[in-house]
């Protein structure tokens, strides 16, 4: 995965909000239209607007016209490189080459010291 912290900040922006996080939640049982949102989620039409567009931003959701409507869906895909980017930022590198420096063998009792 190519190290940008910039879209990766996206990402996490997406998931730092409760309207942003509420949506992903409505959003889990499938696609809904944009008036639908509006239904559940207690704000104005503009807030949701820019709410939708830090989740697309992430890529998270995508959006799909007809008509005069807009239908958000979670992306598979987005949901899987966030999951991923989560997993690389917090996994805990293992230096080898350190372990195998700091660990010694005492020839005496032909026992591993490491530190």
């Amino acid at each position: 995965m190519k190290n940008n912290h910039i879209e990766n900040a996206k990402i996490f922006k997406a998931f730092c909000d409760e309207t942003r996080l509420l949506v992903l939640s409505l959003l889990q049982s499938g696609e809904k239209c944009a008036c639908d949102l509006l239904e559940q989620v207690s704000v104005g039409q503009s807030t949701l607007s820019h709410h939708m567009k830090i989740l697309m931003e992430s890529g998270v959701v995508v959006a799909r016209k007809d008509g005069k409507w807009t239908y958000y869906s979670i992306s598979q895909e987005g949901s899987k490189t966030a999951i991923e980017l989560l997993g690389n930022l917090t996994a805990i590198e293992v230096d080898t080459a350190k372990i195998k420096r700091d660990c010694t063998t005492d020839n005496a009792s032909d026992t591993k010291k490491c530190c």
